[in-house]
């Protein structure tokens, strides 16, 4: 495996070709109320208006199409939180590929649905444990058992390119960010965007930011490994498993750091999202938002861009939210 997974810059620019018109380029808008609350201009980018609800889909689609015909007629199999589940079952359609997709227990109801919508008789879903990693264990497993490519949504080159083609986007609309604070989890995606980040503007800070209730890159970040942890439900139910050794190896020289944020930051983030720019943003999307409204990095006269990741939040969560946040 090695670190082949990292992709290079034209590794990107061959995906962000293949997706033109196959993604949406999403909006990357000012926000007043953040850059007041931050004192910076604050500049989000709306990946949760993005198809399928998340940026997942960029990856899922550039890996997809890079099967040969051969494991294409052998089928897929894949683990997910949800997301990436969304993009592969989408390709598996437009394509005529089985998929078998494995999520854990704390999938939400409203992801799984999707998963089911978008890859119809494509798609055989499956409810593995309760957390991500034990999901991703029974997915390996069945591949080696049944021949199957396993697709993952982090430690996989295309995938990695695929997600660098909204850090690309980003820094084309705004050339000038000073700071990108970026939602962490197994790394695909901030390893994507910082890849495009520096090569666009080399100077540019990059931060992970992740929920507390799984502090898998904090305590990697403090003894220089990736180490087991304990892991509790949360919020950001996209951000749950390990991190990656091989991608951590890769990011220690290029991040400027990692940020936790608690539940509560993370709820007053969704509620302050929804009621200021009329947005659903879910959990794991609101990560960045919670860094700067708790103040936990203070850009002071910065430019910084937040990468909103996704919205796909249930339903009764959001009502919650809401109203235990309201104005």
């Amino acid at each position: 495996m090695g670190n082949n997974i990292v992709p290079t810059i034209t590794d990107v620019l061959f995906a962000k070709n293949f997706l033109k018109n196959r993604v949406r380029w999403t909006p990357a808008e000012v926000s007043p109320y953040l850059s007041d609350i931050a004192g910076g201009e604050v500049i989000i980018k709306w990946e949760n208006m993005q198809l399928c609800g998340s940026f997942k889909i960029r990856g899922a689609l550039n890996k997809m199409f890079s099967l040969s015909p051969e494991e294409r007629k052998r089928g897929v199999i894949t683990s997910s939180s949800g997301n990436h589940a969304q993009g592969v079952a989408t390709a598996a359609k437009m394509m005529g590929v089985r998929a078998v997709i494995c999520v854990p227990g704390n999938c939400p109801e409203t992801k799984k649905e999707a998963i089911k919508r978008r890859g119809g008789e494509w798609v055989d879903l499956r409810v593995i444990g309760k957390l991500y990693d034990e999901a991703e264990a029974e997915a390996k497993r069945i591949s080696s058992e049944e021949g199957l490519v396993y697709v993952s949504g982090y430690e996989d080159r295309h995938v990695i390119s695929g997600q660098g083609t909204a850090g690309m986007e980003f820094l084309e609309d705004c050339p000038d960010l000073d700071i990108l604070l970026v939602p962490i989890s197994g790394g695909g995606l901030i390893t994507g965007i910082s890849l495009a980040a520096k090569a666009l503007r080399p100077g540019i800070e990059i931060w992970g930011v992740h929920a507390e209730a799984n502090p898998s890159w904090t305590r990697a970040w403090e003894v220089g490994r990736v180490e087991p942890v304990e892991e509790e439900d949360t919020l950001a139910d996209a951000l749950s498993g390990a991190a990656s050794q091989i991608l951590y190896e890769h990011l220690r020289g290029v991040l400027a750091g990692v940020i936790q944020v608690s539940e509560e930051e993370l709820e007053k983030a969704i509620a302050l999202v929804h009621r200021k720019h009329h947005q659903v943003i879910e959990g794991a999307g609101a990560t960045g938002v919670a860094a700067l409204m708790s103040g936990k990095i203070k850009p002071e006269g910065k430019k910084v861009g937040v990468f909103v990741s996704g919205g796909n939040i249930d339903e009764k969560t959001l009502v919650k939210i809401l109203n235990k946040h309201s104005a």
